[in-house]
């Protein structure tokens, strides 16, 4: 029973999940690291360097404002919930510190409705440290939290040593993985998502404005944050909509941010038009046949066992090619059994298999019609 290659044309292309896609695709940007997620389905669409852990600075904050709105969706804090303004805070977090910062006075109470605003739209450094010290006791004890919640979202390699992002290694999480949590924050609280797109807010008489640089700047663009430090360059986590299409950027390791800004938007820019998720095929799809041996019926019907849908370069999508492989299976075939694979090829790029199950069962010959198969198998050298 040898077994068959069989060519199967594909109308649409597909595959994910390469270091190599910007080189396959052509496309090409100055970031050292940097990826495109489609929001709806979590295909990778672009990616450079986008799997090794980094420094994120204050994109860190994403993961701090995670933990503040899953505890407003749970019941445990509500946006009146007030928190004082400790020393620690404010001396780390506050003017004389140096780094951003919501002006927040030693000792005064500040809700957490407001702190939120602080950390999101003025990226403050002691908005992040009091609603810490207030849902943990310490600092690191939310740190802690931060990364345990990394984990269970599904991000196995992030770690997390602050609330802010300041350089603390082992403060780290790959470009990839923060693209993904800010996947999961958009689907998870979309109540409390559009606070990242408020452009400015004043407190304490301070006047600051939003520092994400594509609000405004590229279509449809509502979030998420920026970060910068002299360890990690200047990054960003950008997510932009246009009609039912989200689409999720991650940058960072950039020199300044002109070059981020620039960066940004020719990225969030091709996200739209350079890249699409296609839909291959669906669950059940019959794609051929393969042959039975001793089976009373010929062949048996293949199917999918799960969704295909893929992202990829839209100048890719004529180059894939595939293959059906399998050793024809020997009867009795039991509808579900696994018979064959589906393997799909593209150029520079890592191959996918999908199991291929049998539609129908497919008795066995009986004892005559099987010698008689077996005979003429031995004739033709195929047993």
């Amino acid at each position: 029973m040898p077994t068959v290659f069989r060519p199967f044309s594909l109308l649409s292309a597909c595959l994910f999940f390469s270091t190599s896609v910007y080189a396959q695709s052509g496309f090409q940007t100055d970031a050292p690291h940097a990826v495109i997620i489609d929001a709806a389905s979590g295909e990778v669409l672009f990616e450079k360097d986008a799997r090794a852990p980094m420094p994120p600075a204050s994109m860190t904050k994403i993961m701090t404002a995670q933990l503040v709105f899953d505890a407003l969706k749970d019941g445990t804090l509500s946006p009146d919930t007030e928190f004082q303004v400790s020393e620690d805070a404010w001396r780390r977090g506050g003017f004389a510190s140096g780094s951003s910062t919501m002006a927040l006075d030693v000792n005064s109470r500040v809700s957490v409705e407001n702190l939120l605003k602080g950390v999101i739209i003025q990226s403050g450094n002691d908005a992040c440290i009091v609603l810490a010290q207030g849902m943990a006791g310490t600092e690191d004890a939310f740190a802690e939290k931060m990364t345990s919640r990394a984990r269970e979202l599904g991000l196995s390699e992030a770690v997390f040593r602050n609330a802010t992002g300041w350089p603390e290694p082992p403060n780290r999480i790959s470009a990839l993985e923060l693209a993904i949590l800010a996947q999961k924050q958009i689907e998870m609280h979309p109540e409390f998502y559009p606070l990242y797109a408020e452009r400015e807010f004043t407190w304490n008489n301070t006047r600051q404005f939003n520092r994400n640089p594509i609000l405004g700047r590229v279509r449809g663009a509502d979030g998420l944050k920026t970060g910068a430090t002299e360890e990690s360059g200047y990054g960003l986590v950008g997510s932009a909509i246009r009609g039912e299409d989200r689409r999720i950027i991650v940058i960072n390791g950039l020199s300044s941010q002109s070059e981020r800004r620039d960066v940004a938007t020719t990225l969030m820019e091709a996200a739209f038009s350079q890249f699409k998720v296609y839909d291959l095929h669906t669950q059940g799809d019959v794609l051929s046949e393969i042959d039975v041996y001793m089976g009373k019926a010929p062949k048996v019907g293949v199917a999918l066992t799960e969704n295909i849908r893929k992202g990829l370069p839209i100048a890719d999508r004529k180059k894939v090619r595939s293959e059906i492989v399998y050793t024809s299976p020997k009867a009795p075939v039991t509808k579900g059994d696994v018979v064959a694979k589906l393997i799909i090829f593209l150029p520079e790029r890592p191959d996918v298999t999908y199991d291929l199950v049998a539609t129908s069962d497919v008795k066995r010959k009986g004892l005559f019609s099987r010698a008689w198969a077996g005979l003429l198998a031995n004739i033709r050298g195929e047993a």
